[in-house]
């Protein structure tokens, strides 16, 4: 019997305290999200909540799923959905950012 393609998937062990220093992480973030709240950064708004949920949803993509360890086509996969989600975060900044906001003459 030699090694099969289905056999040899390493598995690799990340210690605990990695984890928990990237639990930490992602809570200082919520923490920080809740504060940024507080000031206003104009039309800059979402892109610092869109940029700070970003940082969080890689943590999470590159260590409590795995990718950072992962084969090379789960990278790519994964890249490509960040691109389109680029793509639509770069849309979605455009509309807010060119509104024309509206006086009311009441």
């Amino acid at each position: 019997m030699g090694n099969t393609s289905h056999g040899a998937h390493e598995h690799h062990i990340i210690p605990l305290k990695t984890y928990l220093q990237v639990f930490a992480a992602l809570i200082s973030l919520t923490f920080i999200t809740v504060a940024v709240t507080w000031f206003d950064f104009g039309a800059f708004n979402a892109v610092v909540a869109f940029g700070i949920a970003s940082v969080k949803a890689a943590l999470v993509l590159a260590y409590f799923m795995h990718l950072k360890y992962d084969n090379m086509m789960n990278r790519v996969i994964i890249g490509t959905g960040v691109f389109f989600l680029l793509v639509l975060w770069f849309f979605s900044i455009l509309d807010i950012v060119t509104r024309v906001s509206e006086q009311s003459t009441l």
